[in-house]
Order: C-alpha cells, then structure tokens, then sequence
C-alpha cells in the first residue's frame, strides 16, 4: 500500500494550493482518511479527515473555513483545498489512511493512522 501525496509549493498569503494524495494497493474508499502537518521544530498536528465514504468531515480549528477535506473514489484520491494561506500554515503535510472506519477520537491522533504517504513542503511568505 502506498500513499503519494503531490500539490506542494511556495505560495504568497492569501494564496490557494490543493494537495493531492494518490493511493494505491487497496482502495481507501470505507476508510477514514486525514491529513497532518509538521513545521520545523514543532510535533505533527492533525490539520483535517474525512470519514469514509465522505461521511463526516473535520477541522483542525486553525483551518477551519480555510481548507476543505475531499475526496474521488473512482481515483482513489484525497484532496486537501487550501484557501487563504498564511505563514503559518508552512509545514509538511502528510496524508493518512486508516484500514476502516475508527472512532471519532482517533481521527486526531497521528498515531492511529495505518498508512502514511511521504509528505509534500507548502511553504507560505508573508
């Protein structure tokens, strides 16, 4: 199973990206799957999920009315549509699979995620 998460980039404030995260090996499209970010010299956060089968979706709250969770079964990809950026939505962002459907807690937790694809740089100037 691999994850392969693309769409990264230098953008300027206020700026758009949207990451993409191609999946291959099994089909994600009953799995719960999340994105995260890691600045330099900071812990990896949870940013954004989507329950499988697009039931659900949920926000970090610093991104919440920012960036939208989506997703194409028939691709077996997971969009991550990033609106208004601001510096300090520079980091890593990773994308992440689970095998199934969790609990709601666990959609939070990097350490529950099965799959994990290999992060792409978004880098955001002021």
């Amino acid at each position: 199973v691999q994850l392969q998460a693309s769409g990264g980039g230098a953008v300027q404030a206020g700026g758009s990206l949207r990451l993409s995260c191609a999946a291959s090996g099994r089909t994600f499209d009953n799995s719960d799957m999340g994105w995260f970010r890691q600045a330099p010299g900071k812990e990896r956060e949870f940013v954004a999920a989507q329950r499988g089968h697009a039931r659900g979706t949920y926000y970090a709250d610093s991104v919440k009315g920012r960036f939208t969770i989506s997703r194409d079964n028939a691709k077996n990809t997971v969009f991550l549509q990033m609106n208004s950026l601001k510096p300090e939505d520079t980091a890593v962002y990773y994308c992440a699979a689970q095998r199934g459907r969790m609990a709601l807690s666990g959609l939070y937790q990097s350490g529950t995620y099965a799959y994990w694809g290999q992060g792409t740089q978004v880098t955001v100037s002021s």
